[in-house]
């Protein structure tokens, strides 16, 4: 039987790969170790069906307790990894105990970016959204009636503008770039989504930064926008980004850039220690990338798992991303960094769109928004390597079926 297996983190990819061990038949003990007091959970309904009370806590959990004891993982909770000792394949708890390990896999996810204290970060009401204590936080806050104030136009920002409108509350949302998903997506999905917040009642102001944050009694209560406005807010939150956890990583050793490097087998530079998820940073397309997704933090995870079971195969991402604001599904097939080129697709019923990326002419993703039929399409021709029909999709009467043809 393989040597024992340690997991720093209790996220997504963290019981994904235990998961698919237990599925290959890996008999070898297993722990998991997770900073926070609960089971293991998803965490993208935690900012919109648990946040709105459409779903309750337990319904996100991976499995029960009972799994991880008939299934012979170890599961320690709140407590943490302070320090990996990689010659005498150790790891130092945050109480000053040591576990040994064989294989070490890093699924240490990733942290919120937060406000420096000099511009009012520390002040209360000033939250991010990343774990179930966020979200327990922001459910406080979530008040019909209230002023809030979203700062940063990513996915983060714009799913937390649509749960707090949904829930009657008042919202401003800014962005320093010079439009929403300047990072992530193009100019005409972002027009698109920009659209329909404002017609939902958000405020939305780009080219617009965040001086400062004031207090009332260490609580924010306004804020200071570049622009010299003064807005009065009750809660505010930070959606600009994430830092990946690799600080263990970093201080054993191990290679580091944007995230724990691995190779195309989810190995670090140590090959008895694997990363995955949102702080791997992975070989894509002759790049080396971190994909901040549900998807990956699961793909990547089952091909570390493979791995660690003893068949050497290389993980071989497709990407694929989701995001939910009101009524509206926003799919992503594909990965469009570098795109040079789009096409604006109308769907066949109202509200629906696609947009096609290319890249020297290569087609390297779409985004769907309310439009299954063009994710589904634009997913297979990923996946199959095949170019779309340009005259096919330039005729906006043509089934995308003639896509796969």
């Amino acid at each position: 039987m393989a040597g024992t297996l340690v997991i720093v983190g209790a996220g997504q990819a963290a019981f994904s790969l235990a998961a698919k061990l237990r599925a290959l038949k890996d008999e070898r003990p297993i722990t998991i170790v997770g900073s926070e007091a609960v089971l293991p959970y998803q965490r993208p309904p935690l900012s919109k069906k648990y946040l709105m009370g459409e779903m309750s806590f337990d319904r996100l959990e991976f499995r029960p307790a009972e799994w991880f004891a008939e299934n012979n993982v170890d599961l320690r909770l709140s407590t943490w990894v302070e320090e990996i000792d990689r010659n005498a394949k150790t790891v130092r708890m945050q109480d000053g105990s040591r576990l040994s390990y064989d294989k070490l896999a890093l699924a240490t996810g990733a942290t919120p970016r937060t406000l420096p204290a000099g511009v009012g970060g520390d002040l209360d009401g000033v939250l991010t959204v990343r774990d179930k204590r966020d979200a327990d936080r922001l459910m406080e806050e979530m008040q019909p009636g209230r002023k809030l104030l979203v700062i940063g136009g990513g996915y983060i920002g714009l799913e937390a503008a649509a749960v707090a409108r949904q829930l009657g509350l008042e919202v401003t949302l800014i962005e320093m770039a010079d439009r929403i998903l300047q990072r992530v997506a193009s100019a005409e999905t972002a027009s698109i989504m920009r659209d329909i917040h404002q017609s939902r009642g958000v405020t939305i102001r780009e080219k617009t930064g965040l001086t400062r944050l004031i207090g009332t009694d260490g609580r924010v209560s306004a804020a200071e926008l570049s622009d010299g406005t003064m807005l009065e807010v009750d809660f505010v939150i930070v959606g600009i980004g994430v830092i990946p956890n690799d600080r263990l990583a970093r201080d054993s050793g191990l290679d580091i850039g944007n995230g724990i490097l691995v190779d195309a087998f989810t190995r670090t530079s140590d090959p008895d220690i694997h990363a995955m998820g949102d702080c791997a940073l992975l070989p894509l397309n002759g790049q080396n990338v971190r994909l901040e997704s549900v998807q990956n933090a699961v793909d990547q995870a089952e091909a570390a798992a493979v791995v660690l079971a003893g068949e050497d195969k290389p993980y071989q991402p497709k990407p694929w991303f989701w995001s939910d604001q009101y009524d509206v599904k926003l799919q992503i097939a594909g990965f469009n960094m570098g795109f040079d080129e789009t096409l604006l697709r109308p769907g066949q019923r109202e509200g629906s769109h696609s947009i096609w990326y290319f890249r020297q002419g290569q087609f390297v993703a779409v985004d769907a928004i309310n439009d299954a039929k063009a994710y589904v399409s634009g997913k297979k021709l990923l996946d199959t390597g095949k170019q779309p029909n340009r005259a096919v999709l330039a005729d906006h009467s043509a089934d995308l079926k003639l896509l796969l043809a």
